[in-house]
């Protein structure tokens, strides 16, 4: 059943996120807040798909631990491009609302986000063997959830604050996103059915893109 009901998940899901963020970045125009949304959306797509089409194949032919390899390369390239998602998702943040003196937060997010590419491409790491070591899991996932919980504060106190229920519900998309892939993190080589959690993890980014798209669709009216 999983070789078959995962890889439709896949597709489908990279299909939707992708497609989406070519249609914001075309139709936008000069409106840099949209693209900036569109480019997420992309960035986020193109990322997983460098870990989700080999595990694709993975299930439809030889199985996931005769592809660790392929399977480790897309998880790292992954985790860059998700950190390359948050400072998008940040910038975002900050277009919307105005803001101009955030040099400490500016900082800060990019301070982390070094921290979270440059340990994970310490070897120790070890991407291309399958059951790597939690330690460095735990290590590399530090200033990536750092990461998420400013945006989560950020996102919903300025939703709140301004009304604004679509980023009320982005920081819930975030914070849900983080609650399901934490015990991911520390579980899943343990149990199947802690693996499982990546499909709510993955539709709440879907549901971050989605907010976007329906903000988008309601201004080119």
């Amino acid at each position: 059943m999983q070789a078959i009901m995962e890889p439709i998940f896949h597709v489908v899901y990279l299909t939707t996120v992708i497609s989406l963020g070519i249609i914001m970045i075309r139709k936008s125009k000069d409106n840099q807040y949209f693209k900036m949304f569109g480019f997420m959306s992309l960035i986020l797509g193109l990322g997983d798909s460098f870990h989700l089409i080999p595990r694709i194949y993975a299930l439809l032919t030889t199985g996931l631990e005769n592809n660790a390899a392929a399977l480790g390369f897309g998880k790292l390239v992954t985790s860059i491009t998700m950190t390359i998602f948050y400072l998008i998702l940040y910038k975002i943040w900050k277009m919307r609302f105005d803001i101009k003196n955030s040099k400490l937060l500016d900082i800060t997010m990019y301070l982390l986000s070094a921290i979270r590419i440059i340990l994970c491409l310490f070897p120790q790491n070890d991407w291309f063997v399958n059951n790597p070591p939690l330690s460095w899991g735990i290590y590399r996932n530090i200033p990536f959830a750092i990461m998420g919980i400013i945006m989560i504060y950020l996102l919903y106190s300025y939703g709140a604050k301004n009304n604004d229920k679509d980023y009320k519900n982005l920081g819930i998309a975030v914070f849900l996103s983080f609650a399901f892939y934490a015990p991911v993190v520390l579980w899943a080589s343990e149990n199947f059915f802690v693996g499982m959690l990546m499909i709510p993890k993955t539709l709440a980014y879907v549901w971050v893109v989605l907010i976007g798209y329906k903000e988008f669709k309601k201004a080119i009216k």
